[in-house]
């Protein structure tokens, strides 16, 4: 699958979530940053439901943020270009969607927490993918 054709696959479920508005008119780099920032933003919606024993709102971000984890984060991957990195990232995006449904089904804030901190620190690394790519144009 071409980089081009992921991207819009994911600016598509981007947009079906519900997360931020203005995803068609994003730079590649700057969607996979909003994807990063939908998924913390329901995680943080989840750990608030789950703190105020709010079970819908609970489920519906915690299914918010798997659906953009799996199918924005993980299919723009390119298995092609990216070779091993993306088959690590690929296969910790598995293991986030696998803890945020532990999370769900346990109440479980330390499964939530961890998902969030992971996602931040991929998150901050592309920042810097980004702040590099602008400085050497």
């Amino acid at each position: 699958m071409s980089f081009g054709l992921a991207t819009r696959r994911a600016a598509s479920v981007y947009a079906e979530v519900g997360v931020e508005t203005g995803v068609s008119t994003a730079d590649p780099h700057k969607l996979i940053l909003m994807l990063f920032e939908g998924a913390l933003l329901q995680i943080g919606t989840a750990g608030i439901a789950m703190d105020n024993k709010d079970i819908p709102t609970k489920g519906t971000a915690t299914s918010k943020a798997i659906e953009i984890i799996t199918n924005g984060l993980k299919v723009s991957l390119d298995y092609e270009a990216g070779g091993e990195l993306a088959e690590r990232l690929g296969a910790l995006y598995d293991y986030m969607t696998q803890r945020l449904l532990y999370a769900n089904l346990n109440n479980s804030r330390p499964a939530l927490d961890e998902v969030a901190r992971l996602l931040n620190e991929l998150k901050g690394a592309w920042e810097e993918i980004g702040t590099y790519d602008q400085a050497n144009r």
